[in-house]
């Protein structure tokens, strides 16, 4: 299984919210290209980037903290966070992420997830669904859309769409253990989409708990509260599941 630690950017700043509250915001570092670099010097093989301004405004803001990034690293990374347009994705690519995560705009326009795996092909867009109570959630998690999130994930998968980021929004930044039956009952609605599991990681046996589920499809984590905290190290994690 990937370990892929999380950098949210907010203000230019790596930050972590708890349960995608704005208003509990902890600022880990000054510098998110800096730490960046830590993960990959620590043996991470991606990176994960969410644009928390983005994703409130409905548009990327934090390119040049993208590009900076991508910039330094020798290992991909994915971004999301506000990408709605055609447009958009072309900015995120050229800033150097190699690929990129939508949400509110599978759920509003599904039609124009067709057409950007058309475009930029299946391995550039990954569909990230984070739900709440079943239900997707979209605009920076502040709305629910009303929309069943397996059901999204399998009208997603009929599209065309290789790759899925599912987060349990009662458990990110809560350290309470990912939501296992919701991961496995997700990967077994899409097996042949690949399933990216985040939000709950709190120490080692939380990834092997998942690892455990048994299910082909289900490929990486995302770690991100639970690193910057200390209570768990990336080298823990990275030996846990087996890179």
């Amino acid at each position: 299984m990937l370990i892929i630690p999380a950098i949210d950017i907010r203000n230019g700043k790596c930050v972590r919210l708890v349960q995608g509250d704005y208003a509990r915001e902890t600022v880990y570092s000054d510098s998110p290209s800096e730490q960046a670099l830590k993960w990959q010097d620590g043996g991470a093989r991606f990176i994960h980037l969410v644009d928390l301004d983005g994703a409130k405004e409905g548009k990327p803001v934090n390119l040049g903290a993208i590009r900076e990034i991508c910039s330094a690293l020798k290992i991909p990374a994915e971004m999301g966070g506000g990408i709605r347009t055609i447009e958009d994705v072309e900015k995120v690519l050229d800033s150097g992420v190699s690929r990129v995560i939508i949400g509110t705009t599978a759920c509003e326009n599904p039609e124009l997830i067709q057409i950007m795996l058309e475009k930029f092909g299946p391995e550039k867009i990954v569909i990230g669904i984070d739900a709440k109570n079943g239900k997707a959630a979209v605009k920076g998690w502040l709305e629910s859309s009303g929309i069943d999130a397996v059901e999204l994930a399998v009208k997603m998968t009929k599209l065309g769409v290789r790759k899925i980021i599912y987060t349990d929004i009662s458990t990110d930044g809560m350290l309470s253990g990912p939501n296992l039956q919701a991961a496995a009952a997700l990967c077994d609605k899409v097996p042949s989409c690949g399933i990216i599991s985040s939000g709950g990681i709190s120490c080692a046996d939380n990834v092997s708990r998942l690892i455990e589920l048994e299910r082909p499809n289900l490929e990486a984590v995302i770690v991100g509260k639970a690193l910057y905290d200390g209570r768990v190290s990336l080298a823990e994690l990275l030996a846990v599941a087996g890179e």
